[in-house]
């Protein structure tokens, strides 16, 4: 039986992982079960991350519609039951982007859901 050599295979793949692992500090970017491990823990924490970041986006909407209301003399609660009652179905994306890019008109949905 031919032996095989796996020289150029494995210092492939070390290759790719100290391409990923660039900038790391430490063992996290030399040794390769650490850069393994490095890499995979990246991996998590970024995909929890995404998740996190939309959490955190709408947040900020919320907290830009309610400082909007406050100056239109209402509470951000009440403004968004008055939404409901109104049958008024803008997201709250919509709305934030309307009390940065359109505050006229913030103003009237506002004086609307009243």
């Amino acid at each position: 039986m031919a032996r095989i050599k796996r020289g150029t295979v494995s210092r492939k793949r070390h290759n790719k992982l100290a391409s990923l692992t660039k900038g790391y500090r430490g063992t996290k970017s030399r040794l390769v079960k650490k850069q393994h491990e490095t890499i995979l823990h990246a991996g998590a924490y970024a995909f929890h991350g995404r998740k996190l970041r939309k959490r955190d986006i709408r947040g900020l909407w919320i907290v830009r519609i309610s400082e909007a209301c406050k100056k239109e003399g209402t509470s951000y609660s009440k403004f968004i039951k008055g939404l409901k009652k109104a049958n008024i179905e803008l997201d709250r994306k919509i709305l934030a982007d309307l009390v940065v890019n359109d505050p006229e008109t913030f103003k009237q949905i506002v004086a609307s859901a009243k």
